[in-house]
């Protein structure tokens, strides 16, 4: 797609109010491919302006029109799939096969829910003599990330857009093209001016004058803990609401008579999805010591038969990472496992690639649970596998970490899996290798947030409670 040059504000693409611009690159090249507006406190105050004015008949709008105009939206992007994939592959790095089948896919899937849930959700119920009303928060400000750009955008539009709310949206620099393809998509698909509203730009500046800014009623923000914390502080300064999905280190627990070829080879494959550049991948492996060894030996193969390579070649299964900062940031924490003791049996700080930001899978084992690779979120294809002694053990170390987003469990069977997973401090496991719902809410416990998103419990965060008493 063309970049635009300017903000999408109230209905219309309008020049932003300063000069300065953002490089977007593409991370398999290193080469610049588009500039984008760095928007200012200035373009902020417009767009919440814009948000706001549209507020009050967006949130009067009956909820089936709202579904309308969220199933149109839908529609767009079903259209425009391979443009949103081929974009999320050029200026992310992801291999041309998950950009499409997730990348595009899940968004498509999480439109489509809302756009059922805005028709079908109780707005109001009577309880004794009261009627409930559950309403509209208000200007929802979404600060999004770049790992995946266009379904942490629809995870936060949609539900908003179902509950009557209006949006203001602050994208990663990293991948603000994508934003604008969404942006292009709702002005396609109708939806009245001022709803939803763009600010391309960086954290420090647009994000942090939106997050701030008076005339916000919400903040959902996607990213990592520090910043979350942030604007944690400064939303609670306004006694402002505020919805945090922050990071994780989620354990894989492969239980005694779970099948451990299956376990290890699907949580590597989870891993290397998105080059590990995903807030629950499962990054830990946790297996009894009597199989210890061989689950090494099973994951350091995985990991070594994943070609890196060119993303949008068919045969690539690991692209690159987003950014230079972030590919010394992984780097740095395959250094500190090697320092620490951890020993390295695949992958390591070389470049399987001489152009890009690639790094290669790695895995380490004997790891003990005090390591930093153990403790620490390292977003990128990075696993540390750790033994246990029994169930006990394992349950100590699945939780002994400040995170508590995701993970998974393996046994014999579902009913030993999920009594395990009932003691982990996660807001969400996988049993067995259980599929991904577009309709079970995501969120964490601990220091991985507050909130959930997806699902009937996604909309509930936009909304806020009156009653009537008769």
């Amino acid at each position: 797609m063309k970049a635009h040059d300017g903000m999408y504000i109230d209905g219309e693409w309008r020049p932003a109010a300063g000069g300065d611009t953002i490089p977007v690159v593409n991370p398999a090249t290193e080469k610049v491919i588009a500039h984008v507006p760095a928007g200012t406190a200035e373009d902020v105050d417009a767009a919440v302006l814009a948000a706001r004015t549209a507020f009050r008949g967006w949130a009067a709008t009956a909820p089936a029109e709202r579904a309308a105009r969220i199933a149109a939206l839908r529609d767009v992007l079903v259209a425009r799939r391979t443009e949103i994939a081929d974009t999320v592959t050029d200026e992310l790095g992801a291999p041309r096969g998950f950009a499409e089948t997730v990348h595009a896919g899940a968004p498509i899937a999480v439109a489509g829910s809302y756009a059922e849930l805005a028709a079908s959700y109780a707005f109001e119920e009577r309880i004794g003599s009261s009627t409930v009303y559950l309403e509209p928060v208000g200007v929802v400000a979404a600060i999004t990330p770049w790992n995946y750009p266009l379904h942490q955008i629809v995870a936060k539009v949609a539900p908003a857009l179902a509950a009557g709310c209006t949006v203001v949206l602050k994208p990663s620099e990293d991948t603000p093209l994508t934003a604008q393809l969404f942006a292009e998509a709702v002005h396609e698909a109708g939806l009245p001016a001022g709803v939803f509203n763009l600010v391309t730009g960086t954290g420090p500046v647009a994000g942090q004058a939106l997050a701030e800014h008076p005339d916000v009623d919400l903040v959902s923000f996607t990213g990592s803990t520090a910043v979350g914390r942030r604007i944690g502080a400064l939303a609670g300064a306004a006694v402002k609401r505020v919805a945090l999905e922050l990071g994780g280190k989620s354990a894989n627990v492969i239980l005694p008579g779970a099948d451990l070829a299956k376990a290890v080879g699907v949580g590597i494959n989870h891993v290397l999805n998105n080059s590990g550049q995903s807030c629950n991948a499962l990054t830990r492996v946790l297996v009894h010591r009597d199989q210890y060894e061989e689950a090494v030996a099973l994951a350091a193969d995985a990991a070594t038969k994943a070609v890196a390579g060119d993303p949008r070649d068919p045969a690539t299964r690991l692209g690159p990472l987003v950014n230079a900062k972030q590919l010394e940031r992984v780097r740095g924490y395959i250094a500190r496992g090697v320092e620490e003791g951890a020993r390295l049996v695949a992958g390591g700080t070389d470049a399987p690639q001489a152009t890009g930001y690639y790094v290669a899978p790695t895995v380490f084992a004997d790891v003990t649970p005090e390591m930093t690779i153990a403790q620490e979120e390292i977003f990128g294809p990075v696993v540390a596998i750790l033994p246990y002694e029994d169930e006990e053990d394992a349950l100590r170390i699945a939780n002994g970490t400040d995170y508590g987003l995701g993970g998974a469990v393996w046994a014999a069977d579902d009913e030993t899996a999920v009594a395990f997973a009932r003691r982990m401090d996660t807001g969400q496991v996988d049993i067995n290798g259980g599929r991904w719902n577009a309709l079970a809410p995501f969120g964490g416990f601990k220091r991985s947030g507050v909130g959930r998103e997806l699902g009937p419990h996604g909309l509930a965060e936009y909304l806020q409670t009156k009653s009537l008493q008769f």
